[in-house]
């Protein structure tokens, strides 16, 4: 039987005993109704798993005693997911998959197709809201590892950052695009390992503009398909992650 995953912050995870409060502790008590001596799993979203057990609890606290602390490694890898930010909620589901799918860091990109412009304060909400969908995500999935959540920035100023990857990927509509087995295989060939960090910049609906996307390709990212039918931006950020996955977990002869 599998346990109730909560979260807290690495800074709240000293100690013998670990409190929940605010949101988790509510959750805890009001909609899973624990009791003392009941087991629980706390992550702390940097490589931990605690196992505890309810001590006490009171209107506000549920206090637990640690009983076993576990260490789970990191991915052997790290994929940042530069992704355009859609209209509406869809950044949220994107959040959610891509913390589902073990990517180490989203960051939200502000594209020129995109018509949403954010004030400092309205980005800031913003942010606090998709980092808290990917917490939730971490204890729905069990990982240990929480994907980070950075502020949206518009494209010219990521690239400005001279951020660089072993292999940058753009999920692209264009000709010159290649099935992605061939980029990795290409990479394979090159450095006879697979890459340790990776990008993977997905666009809006109808793609990043051309100057938006030379801009990338000039800063090393690679064009590859998704294949032959034109995708949601939300749908082509699950695929490319997931593609991105399974080139790297597949076993090696």
């Amino acid at each position: 039987m599998s346990l109730h995953r909560f979260y807290l912050p690495p800074a709240h995870c000293q100690g013998p005993e670990l409190i929940l409060a605010d949101e988790e502790a509510h959750h805890a008590l009001q909609v899973l109704r624990m009791i003392p001596g009941q087991r629980v799993a706390v992550l702390d979203g940097q490589g931990h798993e605690y196992h505890c057990e309810v001590r006490a609890t009171d209107k506000h606290n549920v206090i637990l005693r640690l009983l076993q602390r576990n260490s789970i490694p990191p991915l052997p890898y790290e994929v940042t997911l530069l992704q355009a930010v859609p209209k509406g909620k869809t950044m949220d589901s994107i959040i959610q998959k891509a913390t589902e799918l073990g990517a180490y860091r989203v960051v939200p990109l502000l594209s020129e197709r995109i018509t949403l412009r954010l004030e400092e304060e309205t980005a800031s909400t913003r942010t606090a809201k998709w980092r808290t969908t990917a917490i939730q995500a971490l204890k729905q999935c069990g990982s240990a590892w929480l994907t980070r959540v950075e502020t949206p920035i518009t494209i010219r100023d990521c690239l400005g950052g001279n951020e660089r990857f072993d292999l940058s990927l753009l999920a692209s509509l264009q000709p010159d695009s290649r099935h992605p087995r061939e980029r990795f295989q290409a990479f394979l060939a090159e450095h006879h390992r697979l890459p340790r960090s990776l990008g993977v910049w997905v666009g809006p609906e109808g793609d990043f503009t051309p100057a938006e996307m030379h801009a990338i390709t000039a800063n090393g990212a690679l064009p590859i398909s998704l294949g032959q039918l034109i995708l949601r931006s939300e749908t082509a950020a699950i695929y490319s992650l997931s593609v991105v996955n399974y080139e790297l977990q597949a076993p090696r002869a």
